[in-house]
């Protein structure tokens, strides 16, 4: 079995279930008849060529494929482009063809996020794409697509090498579904590397097979699992797998029903893996308990960069766990602790690990719910000037004068245009000096640092993060080229 891609495409005479027949040479495009054939099964994706037997072309070798599909190039058939194959594929599966489709079939993203596609309408999208070379990430989220649907795109995708990224969010997948995309993952060696599954239904049981077939798959490098009803038995699942996977490097599992069983679980699997750099696990329910699991975690994980335990129910007894971890990890940048019933002793507790520990990398710690003193933020100006490089984030200072407010607060970018006009220079002259290379562009994190640190414009660290909102660009460098036509 193989397919042929031609320099110029062609259209199948038969796609997928159905067969399109062209009439007699000559006869335009649009005088095409459809005429279905009897499906052999509900679940086989079926596409046959004849050609007129006068006519013989060779084609080059290609490697074998387990599908149905067959695309053959014949002079004879009439060709067209990915338009005409997609608007032949809705009139044979019975859909209305999707105009933002049929504009962006050539572009790398594709949205096709919320169009009620439905199972029939994702096979024409599937069909579409089994030669499609262009599309690289394919948005699919709540078209209610269910396990027609997502057999139709694992059958695509046994064709197409093309496509990287995938979003089947919100599809009413549920447990067959679970299995058609872990059969498929198991067994395939896809490009997929981003693969998008949350809120899909998938319980318990659901964790097995997808477990099983990440257990052997190293491409897929990001997984988003959200939004689903794991507890425990799944968590005990994805930890053996963390204990031995060695591709995904950012997994999303918020917003599911892990508590403390899970989560022990899911840390021993941590303790081992080296290549996960973020792991979100907001919106569960660890608990103090879960906590000291993951304390543990820090304290041996080498990998971690990223971790967001929010809404875990977290209190100052598990704060104190974790901060232990942080003592000695060396590779954790952000820790997001936010919505966990943690106070201003427990918020010490943390910062304080993070001074203690001289190779700590912390940038962030999102405390964001804690209400902290005047004395807090004095213990916190200790640890800047150990860590500049860190950002604590919290809700308020308690009881803070008028007067330290207004310093607080104060428009960082005044600041800085005072003494532009004072030394006669320009704002990006300023910032150039800060620069120890002269140009335009610093990462964020050297600038981070280096504005700390600078003593011509004294600004704390909050005034120093309003800096960083108008310069960076969302890409991890903050810009100057643009100050001097800027409104400050």
């Amino acid at each position: 079995m193989h397919i042929q891609f031609p320099s110029k495409p062609t259209l199948p005479r038969a796609c997928w279930e159905g067969r399109i027949t062209a009439g007699s040479p000559g006869m335009p495009p649009h005088e095409t008849e459809t005429e279905l054939v009897p499906q052999s099964s509900d679940k086989t994706l079926y596409c046959e060529a004849e050609p007129p037997p006068t006519v013989e072309k060779v084609k080059p070798a290609r490697e074998n494929s387990e599908t149905d599909l067959e695309i053959e190039d014949n002079e004879k058939f009439f060709t067209t482009g990915q338009k005409e194959l997609y608007l032949e594929a809705c009139k044979l599966v019975g859909v209305v063809p999707v105009s933002y489709f049929i504009r962006n079939m050539e572009e790398s993203y594709v949205n096709l996020n919320h169009h009620g596609l439905g199972p029939r309408g994702t096979k024409a999208i599937a069909i579409a794409l089994v030669s499609n070379t262009a599309v690289t990430k394919l948005e699919l989220e709540d078209n209610c697509i269910m396990e027609e649907g997502v057999l139709s795109l694992v059958e695509m995708l046994q064709e197409n090498y093309y496509l990287q990224e995938m979003n089947i969010s919100n599809n009413h997948l549920g447990l067959e579904g679970a299995r058609i995309i872990s059969d498929f993952f198991e067994r395939n060696s896809s490009s997929i590397w981003n693969l998008e599954l949350s809120g899909n239904d998938f319980k318990e049981e659901s964790a097995a097979p997808l477990c099983q077939a990440l257990s052997t798959n190293y491409r897929i490098k990001k997984l988003d699992l959200s939004h689903n009803q794991f507890s425990d038995i799944g968590g005990e699942q994805l930890g053996q797998m963390l204990a031995i996977n060695v591709g995904l490097t950012s997994l999303d599992l918020s917003w599911n029903n892990f508590h403390t069983r899970g989560a022990v679980a899911l840390c021993n699997g941590l303790r081992g893996n080296v290549t996960l750099t973020k792991l979100d696990l907001s919106m569960n329910g660890l608990g103090n308990e879960g906590a000291v699991a993951l304390g543990e975690v820090l304290r041996l994980n080498s990998c971690l960069v990223y971790l967001d335990v929010g809404g875990n129910d977290i209190g100052n007894e598990g704060a104190s766990k974790i901060s232990k971890g942080l003592e000695s990890n060396e590779s954790l940048r952000v820790l997001k602790l936010f919505l966990n019933p943690i106070s201003m002793d427990g918020a010490i507790l943390l910062i304080l690990a993070i001074k203690r520990n001289p190779k700590s990398r912390m940038e962030e710690l999102d405390i964001s719910n804690v209400l902290v003193s005047e004395q807090f933020m004095k213990t916190l100006d200790g640890v800047y000037a150990v860590h500049p490089q860190l950002d604590v984030v919290f809700k308020a200072v308690q009881g803070l004068s008028a007067k330290k407010t207004i310093f607080l607060l104060t428009n960082p970018m005044k600041l800085i245009q005072n003494y532009a006009d004072q030394h006669k220079i320009t704002v990006m002259d300023f910032f150039k000096s800060l620069n120890p290379t002269g140009t335009m562009k610093m990462s964020v994190d050297e600038f981070q640092k280096v504005m700390i640190e600078q003593t011509k414009v004294p600004l704390n660290q909050y005034q120093v993060r309003e800096v960083i909102k108008k310069l960076d660009e969302k890409t991890g460098m903050v810009n100057f080229s643009f100050l001097n036509t800027m409104k400050l």
